[in-house]
């Protein structure tokens, strides 16, 4: 049987038995059983079939009915839920609306109190503003009153104290008289005003005190102290403090003088011309043999000296067939040398008498002269020779000229022209005194930066920026119109604060660097209260252009005028955050204002993101000055105040080309002039870059006449095309295509540099350049402003100079890469030669980064001593830049570095090498430790202690410094106690080496100080402060070599002398100083000489028992063990020690510090038996000072057990041994490498005493420790001070500086 729906198919038509109408047939989903067989027919339309069944049909349509009334009911009841739902849900909308409306009007309510406080908010801000600005104009009147009332004060102080002295000089003075018989008559007793002058025993008339106040000039050493921190003697304690310099001004704002006098800057040699020691050499046929050999065999040890302290070396002569050729480029190198060498023998030429009329007639005074005369039996002058002399020796008013008079070989010659030279640049253009620097490198050597605390300072970085500054301001823009905008600048900048940075923009080559340089100048001379830091950006990637370095340059000119530096962080995302707060901070100190130029900041990189701190509001007396380029000014930036450098006027072009023709001595016609001035109107031809540009090619001596030159000019419409035609100008002047291929390839190694290339780096690179036409060269390419010198480099002097090379020579930069292979080949070459520069280190890598070299690059970072250079060098996150390229963590980088340290460390031998490695460990320590892995950085700053301990001196500087770095650490864990003991130990080592007075006693005081305050302990704090503060404004802190050091102490003594009188406290303390200072640079003969005038001295003005005394006595005998002279060194111990023990406490540590050292004397003589008591003695004041069980204690235990032994004192030595090794099991843990040591120790002493079990025992233990240390690479392991007592060592192997790979 099937269902209903299988009978009918839809869409058929059902026809009505009835007639009624038929409809479709629809699917009906129930089951019926018919009662009989339906036929088809039946239900056709039309009459009824005879013979079909009523019966059947009936009964189907009840059944039809009674499931359509089921189906109605099931309906109805649906329709009656829907309506239901249906009713609810219009209930629920009604509901919801309703509370919509309420919600609507909450929200117009709450907009409107908004906008009410939006608008309280807007008003105290204003409030606020102009209430700092009143707060800062009365903090500013209130201290105006206060200095004014403190300087009335100490005036009249003085001013009485004055008054004083002159009543007790008349006093004796009478007294004197009165003794001498004559009768001094009592005006008060007088009627007459004849009597009112005091007669002398002579009869003259004198006043004894005159109405003006004339206070006496204090030494400089009671106002400052000029020590660096490295290995000697200590210094002297100031025994006089005079109390400021003149009557009216006092000590504090003396000291500021001082201050911003000397400050943390690096001292950039004015001797040398950009940061190059150039020797022009003068010579003639006679004596080409001398100068043949002296560039082939002493030139080279020259050159490399001065690489090694960071300066270029460049020998400058021209052949005298070809001297005629150059007038121009001569006297333009002789006015850049440093030293001028004349080697006659008795004839010359005119080009010879034209340099030295140059070199040493006009100009004597201007550089170091040496005169080289080959004598010989038949020598005899000529007339022009001789005349040239006399004018020569005539001319030598102040006798500065060094005459090297021979006879010999040439070789000979050749050697004393050497001599003579290598004493000049050391002494007079480098400052070295006469220092052995030939194994030394400025950028990784002991203590080079230590004089600036913590902070890193790139010397090259710096003297860029002066250059460019001065470079800029040597430029003559008289006539560039540029008044009206240094008026605006200075309208802008008197603006009433707060006020966002000023904007000055133009279009490329429009002026902006000249403007702000001018207004910088002007400003500076007019406002001298007003704090200036610039920055001129070079092009984009090279090291002006690095955002972090360009803060952290700004923050350290900051830091350099006020005393306190502790807190600040070398990590690159720290230094860009903390800038802001530390400008807030320092400018609320500063009493003038504080304006902040940085030049070309649009080319920095990523400037919106790094400069965030431009668009936060700044402090009240800060000014913020930008340039930027008109087209790639970044959007936020448009809204700030802007001043912008309209196209030059048609008078203003007019006067930059007379001006430059009439340098040249040529005039131009009428017709070219009018061409000129139809042609400069358009907006890109009247800049200034395009207009000097073009008068120079047009005034420029080339192959072209002046109409065809200014014919190509004026087809030129911007500035990138007349470049273009600068360079094919430049290359037609060129005589042989070999030059011109030659220049092409200069200016595209310049190009695809980092930071440019040196003179003495091209003469490598094209062997068979001459140094006449590569100064011919660069004279012209500096003349049409193509390209500059600074700091030693050969830079483009505008960045569409560098874009026109690009697209001339290197295709748009496609060929740029074959140029960086020639360049990575040479630096490379280097490298493998041991012989790393700051040149390497800042070219190297970059050019294989740019090159995408990755393996290479990481070969090149883990040779140490690149990796150290540029760290030292402040260049942090360059470094880090590298490393991420690489692909490394910093984890990672960790771990390559340890590896490559223990190589290196498997070839260190000799104190040299081991100091050098001391160094390397420090180094990584302080990277990681700024990498915010201190858990790491412990590691090596432990190894770099223990090595500086074992190879120098456990109280030599150098220690003090691994200590302090050591507890920075400790801070970081917040181990407190710790990190106080370290600081301790290291401010004793510095006041012991130093005196009581330098620069690193006043960073360990403030190190103390902030480790106080984060314990709470305020009161300490302040009192360690006010110790540092008054150090530190007695210091000088000076950046760079010792040569400014020694120009102040030298001045200080002639000052003294005149003012003190020749014998003094003052001047003693000063002779002993500069002593040190010589010491210091191992100039030990000049050491002595004012050493012992300062000890003979002393002893005229103090007396022979005074400490002073004891103090120079104890710098003599470290002279005279220098020198190994025993005997005198034992000598002047004894005496010093004789005095400190009358003097001074019997703890006192400047007794201590006489006993240790004349102990070490007699123990390296062999005197045992006297060695021993000041051994106990030192073991005495240790334990009184801090306390038995101190580490040092411990280590001297040790000494005094060592010497028992050597004596044979076994029974004696034992108990001192294990007291030691419980110390320092206490103190550094079970596992330390002084436990070790120790254990060691003890088992050599139970063999000798027969104990062999005991022996194997102890041995066994310290092997194990010692097996232990180098598992515990990456500082995984607590720290040798942990509390918990577990330690680690670095003492494995270590890297080469250039690790093969």
């Amino acid at each position: 049987m099937g269902t209903a729906s299988s009978l009918v198919s839809p869409g058929e038509v059902i026809e009505d038995g009835y007639g009624g109408e038929g409809g479709e047939a629809c699917e009906i989903p129930v089951e019926v059983k018919p009662k009989a067989r339906l036929l088809r027919s039946s239900f056709r339309r039309g009459p009824r079939v005879i013979g079909a069944s009523f019966k059947s049909t009936g009964s189907v349509d009840l059944e039809y009915a009674a499931e359509y009334e089921r189906l109605r009911k099931e309906y109805e009841i649906f329709r009656v839920s829907k309506n239901n739902e249906i009713s609810s849900m219009q209930k629920k909308e009604a509901k919801l609306d309703e509370e919509n409306k309420r919600l609507r009007a909450e929200l117009q309510a709450l907009q409107k109190t908004y906008q009410k406080i939006l608008r309280e908010k807007e008003s105290a801000l204003e409030a606020k503003y102009q209430a700092m600005e009143r707060a800062a104009t009365f903090e500013h009147d209130r201290d105006k009153v206060k200095r004014q009332f403190k300087i009335f004060r100490e005036t009249k102080e003085k001013e009485i104290q004055d008054l004083l002295r002159a009543k007790r000089d008349l006093e004796a003075k009478l007294q004197q008289l009165q003794a001498q018989g004559i009768q001094v008559y009592d005006p008060n007793d007088s009627d007459s005003d004849d009597n009112q002058t005091t007669v002398t025993a002579t009869g003259t008339q004198c006043e004894y005190w005159a109405g003006g106040v004339l206070g006496s000039e204090p030494s400089m050493g009671s106002m400052m102290q000029l020590q660096q921190t490295f290995k000697g003697p200590e210094f002297a304690h100031s025994l006089i403090d005079v109390e400021g310099p003149f009557a009216n001004v006092s000590r504090d704002d003396w000291d500021a003088a001082v201050a911003s006098l000397l400050q943390v800057s690096p001292h950039v040699r004015q001797a040398l011309w950009s940061n190059t020691v150039r020797c022009y050499l003068i010579f003639t046929q006679e004596t080409k043999a001398e100068l043949d050999i002296f560039i082939k065999k002493h030139s080279p040890v020259l050159r490399k000296m001065c690489e090694d302290l960071g300066h270029f070396y460049l020998n400058v002569f021209f052949p005298e067939e070809s001297a005629a050729s150059y007038t121009v480029e001569r006297k333009q190198e002789i006015e850049r040398s440093s030293v001028c060498v004349l080697l006659l023998k008795s004839t010359v030429t005119s080009s010879v008498v034209e340099d030295c009329e140059e070199a040493f007639v006009k100009n004597p005074d201007g550089h170091p002269l040496v005169l080289y005369l080959r004598t010989g039996e038949d020598h005899s002058l000529t007339g022009s020779t001789r005349q040239l002399l006399e004018r020569i020796n005539a001319a030598d008013k102040a006798a500065k000229l060094k005459v090297v008079d021979h006879s010999g070989s040439a070789d000979d010659g050749a050697a004393l022209i050497y001599t003579d030279l290598d004493k000049i640049i050391k002494q007079e253009l480098l400052g070295l005194e006469g220092a052995d620097v030939d194994s030394k490198d400025p950028g990784i050597e002991e203590g080079h930066e230590e004089d600036s605390g913590d902070m890193l300072w790139d010397l090259h970085d710096e003297q860029e920026q002066i250059e460019s500054y001065q470079q800029a301001c040597s430029s003559n823009v008289s006539q560039l119109g540029f008044q009206k905008y240094i008026d605006c600048l200075n309208d802008m900048i008197t603006a009433p604060p707060p006020t966002p940075p000023l904007l000055v923009s133009g279009g490329p080559g429009s002026g902006k660097s000249l403007l702000l340089s001018k207004w910088i100048e002007l400003q500076q001379k007019q406002s001298p209260n007003t704090l200036f830091l610039y920055h001129f950006v070079d092009r984009p990637l090279s090291i002006s252009s690095e955002p972090v370095l360009i803060i952290k340059r700004l923050t350290v000119k900051l830091l350099q005028h006020f005393w306190s530096i502790s807190g600040f962080s070398m990590e690159p995302s720290k230094i860009l955050e903390e800038f802001p707060r530390w400008l807030e901070r320092l400018s609320a100190r500063h009493q003038g204002n504080i304006i902040i130029i940085i030049d070309s900041i649009d080319q920095i990189q990523q400037a919106e993101r790094h400069m965030k701190w431009l668009i936060d509001p700044l402090p009240v007396n800060v000014r913020v000055v930008v340039s930027v380029n008109v087209e790639t000014c970044p959007q936020a930036w448009r809204l700030w105040p802007t001043l912008h450098l309209d196209p030059l006027s048609p008078r203003e072009v007019r006067s930059v080309v007379c001006a430059e023709c009439q340098s040249m001595d040529l005039k131009l016609t009428k017709d070219q002039e009018k061409k000129l001035e139809r042609h400069c109107r358009s907006a890109s031809t009247c800049n200034a870059l395009y207009v000097t540009l073009l008068a120079r090619m047009i005034t420029s001596q080339s192959c072209w006449s002046q109409e065809k030159s200014l014919e190509q000019c004026l087809q030129c419409q911007d500035t990138m095309s007349l470049y273009q035609l600068a360079l094919k100008m430049m290359l037609n002047s060129l005589s042989t295509d070999k030059e011109q291929h030659i220049l092409r390839e200069i200016l595209c190694l310049v190009c695809a540099s980092h930071n440019g290339v040196s003179e003495s780096e091209i003469l490598d690179l094209f062997s068979e350049l001459e140094l006449p036409v590569l100064s011919s060269m660069l004279y012209h390419l500096n003349r049409l402003c193509i390209v500059t010198v600074r700091c030693g480099l050969i830079r483009f002097q505008h960045l569409q100079a560098w874009e026109a090379v690009r697209l001339q020579f290197l295709g748009g930069g496609s060929s740029s890469a074959n140029y960086r292979e020639k360049l990575i080949h040479y630096f490379s070459q280097q490298l493998s030669q041991d012989h790393v520069t700051w040149r390497v280190a800042d070219e190297l890598p970059w050019l294989l980064q740019q090159q995408e070299d990755r393996p290479k690059l990481q070969r090149s970072l883990l040779n140490l001593f690149v990796s150290q250079n540029l760290y030292k060098r402040g260049h942090f996150s360059e470094l880090l830049t590298y490393w991420q390229y690489v692909g490394k963590d910093k984890n990672s980088m960790a771990t390559e570095y340890f590896d490559s340290l223990k190589h290196y460390e498997k070839s260190c031998e000799g104190e040299d090498s081991m100091t050098k490695l001391a160094n390397l460990y420090e180094t990584l320590g302080r990277f990681l430790k700024d990498l915010g892995l201190p858990s790491q950085a412990v590691a090596p700053l432990q190894r770099s202690l223990e090595i500086r301990e074992t190879a120098l001196d456990p109280d030599h500087p150098s220690v003090a410094r691994s200590l302090h770095q050591l507890a920075g650490v400790y801070v970081q864990w917040k181990k407190y106690g710790n990190a106080e003991q370290l600081y301790k130990q290291a401010l004793e080592i510095s006041e012991n080496a130093y005196g009581a007075e330098h620069a690193s006693v006043a960073r360990e005081l403030e190190s103390l100080a902030v480790l106080y305050q984060k314990q709470n302990k305020y009161e300490q704090a302040e009192k360690l402060r006010k110790r540092s503060v008054k150090i530190r404004q007695k210091t000088a802190r000076q950046k760079g070599h010792m040569y400014g050091f020694t120009l102040l102490r030298r001045r200080a003594l002639q000052l003294e002398e005149l003012t003190l009188g020749k014998d003094s406290a003052d001047c003693a303390k000063t002779l002993n100083e500069l002593g040190v200072l010589y010491y210091l640079q191992n100039n030990l003969d000049a050491a002595k000489v004012f050493l012992t005038r300062s000890l003979e001295m002393r002893q005229r003005v103090l007396g022979p028992d005074h400490p002073d005394c004891a103090q120079s006595l104890n710098n003599l005998a470290a002279l005279h063990t220098e020198r190994r002279e025993y005997e005198a060194a034992e000598d002047m111990y004894e005496r010093a020690l004789d005095i400190r023990k009358k003097a001074l406490s019997p703890d006192h540590p400047s007794l201590a510090y006489t006993l240790k050292h004349l102990a070490m004397l007699y123990k390296r003589r062999g005197k045992l038996d006297k060695a021993v008591p000041l051994y106990e003695l030192s073991l005495e004041i240790r334990e009184k000072s801090f306390g038995p069980k101190h580490p040092s204690v411990a280590t001297a235990l040790v000494n005094l057990a060592v010497i028992y032994c050597q004596l044979k004192k076994h029974s004696d030595a034992l108990p001192l041994y294990e007291r030691a090794l419980k110390v320092y099991e206490d103190s550094l843990g079970r596992s330390h490498p002084r436990v070790g040591e120790t254990l060691k120790n003890l088992a050599v002493l139970s063999y000798e005493e027969g104990d062999f079990e005991k022996a194997a025992e102890l041995y066994k233990r310290a092997m194990e420790i010692k097996e232990a240390e180098p598992s515990l690479v990456c500082g995984n392991a607590p720290s040798r001070h942990s509390s918990s007592g577990d330690t680690f060592s670095l003492r494995g192997p270590a890297p080469l500086p250039h690790a093969p790979r």
